[in-house]
């Protein structure tokens, strides 16, 4: 029997495992050198590119070449909370990355998903003054953006919270990983707080194993103490 050996799917694991953490990283730098400052904490990011090229200005001249594009999702530390969509850049050549646009969440009219029945890349945003088609890095970079987002437009916009269109209903529905790090984190306190409940119960009987035995043996001591004075005399 001949098998068949497939070389390359070791390389390409590494190199997605790579670009994985370089996308991590540059969300990390980005956290800390756009947010961070302005006391703001960004909830997620997606790396992005357009889907179509943007006309440009005949007379526009000295651009910066090419660069990366990062749409990130934040929120203000100080209350009332304010959460805001923006768009991130770094140039090439550069370790820097650049604040572009910004809209507050309330201005997100429209979150178009363009499949609801497959993964895919592809991606829609429409703000009361702006419209931009995107492709995500990767499918489930954009899954997950757009699930942190979801999540974000339902917990702080209470009037007009924005469309949700062609979406996959993992999305949408309560199984997207926020739903299941909350489960996590509940189930975790729930077991830590009936560990400590059976620890005290432990505890609280042994107290009264050791009283009891306290109290025996003052018990056998009172009676020897007597059968001793008795013999005595």
């Amino acid at each position: 029997m001949c098998v068949e050996l497939n070389y390359s799917s070791e390389p390409e694991n590494s190199l997605r495992a790579l670009l994985a953490w370089l996308t991590m990283s540059a969300k990390s730098a980005i956290s800390k050198e756009i947010f961070a400052p302005l006391d703001e904490r960004m909830l997620g990011a997606v790396q992005v590119k357009r889907r179509t090229k943007k006309k440009i200005p005949f007379l526009a001249t000295g651009g910066q070449g090419e660069y990366l594009t990062y749409i990130c999702l934040s929120v203000t530390n100080k209350k009332p909370t304010q959460a805001s969509i923006t768009k991130v850049k770094q140039f090439e050549g550069s370790t820097s990355f650049v604040r572009r646009s910004q809209w507050m969440l309330e201005q997100l009219r429209q979150v178009n998903g363009i499949d609801p029945n497959r993964d895919s890349a592809e991606f829609d945003l429409l703000f009361e003054n702006a419209f931009d088609q995107w492709v995500a890095s990767t499918a489930s970079e954009k899954c997950t953006f757009f699930q942190i987002l979801h999540h974000t437009c339902q917990r702080y916009l209470t009037d007009r919270k924005p469309e949700f269109i062609n979406c996959q209903s993992k999305i949408m529905g309560g199984n997207s990983i926020l739903h299941s790090a909350a489960d996590s984190v509940t189930s975790a306190v729930q077991k830590a707080s009936q560990a400590l409940n059976e620890r005290g119960e432990r505890l609280g009987r042994a107290e009264e194993k050791t009283e009891d035995m306290k109290n025996s043996a003052q018990q056998f001591a009172e009676t020897a103490h007597k059968l001793a004075m008795k013999h005595k005399c």
